[in-house]
């Protein structure tokens, strides 16, 4: 079985020692997929928000993070989603693909949301959605090459498995508020278990977040953002957001991502140093249907040094007509 104390690595060159032992946290911790952009869309880590932007809508992302760097996450992902029965209820499919060094995870879900009207207008809803999907994890032999020669803990063989999972949301928003907890990876751990697997399994994951927007004017609009995530075994993060959208078709952004210590975790030394990022965010429309997005992140850690940063792009595509004229005030969800 494989474990943080096996001495592996999965370049094929020599290489700094502390990128090794970074991207080593880096798989060991198993985190879900970081995508800086998800608040444009956040189906990616709350299956609550299924159908909140009403039109059927189509997104994709795509990270490559710490740049420079051999064996480095890199990730894409492509989701699709829409409301249906008069926005009651909302429907989506998410598919994402990370790489990891050597490991490979290939995850599946369909996304369904209940939406409920908490006011007298549609721009009041609390919703409550579920996720079930599948999760393929792969480790491919190939890139693997023992530290020490013959070392029986470095499998010879590729493997692969596959795991059934879930994921769960509540997601309230209004014309100026939102507000969501989700909890990701409900089920694979414990399939693993039952498999006896001996692949690394991505932990549970639970996100806190919430936002508003505020006019300063009939141009200029203001959108602050707080994210909390936690997985119980690595360091907890917190990214601060703030953007401004202008003239409702582009927005600029900025945030700091850290590591804070909430409670005591045994895994973890007690003198880790705290990972800190920070990086800034564009999205535009291309056209009334066409969203287009680039962010860029920049470790303020110990890897500052050592790779030139993290990029992410995005597109998005509405299909369908009831937002692409921006006719309605701006919902703090929608963008």
């Amino acid at each position: 079985m494989l474990t943080p104390s096996r001495q592996y690595t999965f370049m094929k060159k020599p290489t700094l020692l502390i990128l090794a032992i970074l991207l080593a946290l880096s798989v060991c911790a198993q985190q879900d997929s970081q995508f800086s952009q998800y608040i444009f869309n956040g189906i990616h880590i709350n299956p609550a928000y299924a159908g909140y932007k009403e039109d059927l809508y189509v997104q994709s992302f795509y990270r490559s993070q710490w740049a420079g760097v051999k064996g480095a996450p890199k990730s894409f992902s492509i989701a699709a989603d829409g409301a249906i029965r008069e926005g009651d209820v909302g429907l989506g499919l998410i598919v994402s693909n990370d790489q990891i060094g050597a490991q490979n995870y290939l995850t599946a879900y369909a996304n369904y949301a209940y939406r409920i009207r908490t006011g007298s207008d549609e721009m009041s809803r609390l919703s409550f959605g579920i996720a079930v999907g599948v999760m393929q994890l792969g480790l491919d032999a190939n890139k693997l090459e023992a530290i020490n020669p013959g070392d029986n803990a470095v499998p010879l063989a590729s493997q692969s498995t596959i795991l059934p999972d879930a994921r769960f949301g509540i997601y309230y928003s209004e014309e100026k508020y939102f507000a969501g907890f989700s909890v990701t990876n409900l089920f694979a751990k414990y399939a693993a278990k039952i498999r006896n697997s001996n692949l690394l399994v991505p932990q549970p994951h639970f996100y806190l977040t919430g936002g508003a927007i505020f006019p300063l004017n009939e141009d200029l609009q203001i959108k602050p953002v707080v994210l909390l995530q936690d997985d119980t075994k690595g360091p907890t993060s917190v990214d601060l957001n703030a953007f401004l959208l202008i003239k409702e078709r582009i927005w600029l952004g900025t945030f700091y991502r850290t590591s804070v210590k909430l409670y005591q975790k045994n895994n973890l030394p007690s003198d880790l140093p705290a990972e800190n990022a920070a990086g800034i965010i564009v999205e535009l429309f291309a056209t009334p249907n066409l969203r287009i997005g680039y962010s860029y992140d920049y470790s303020l850690g110990n890897l500052r040094s050592y790779n030139y940063g993290s990029h992410e792009i995005s597109a998005g595509f509405y299909l369908g007509n009831k937002n692409s004229k921006r006719n309605r005030a701006p919902r703090c969800y929608q963008f």
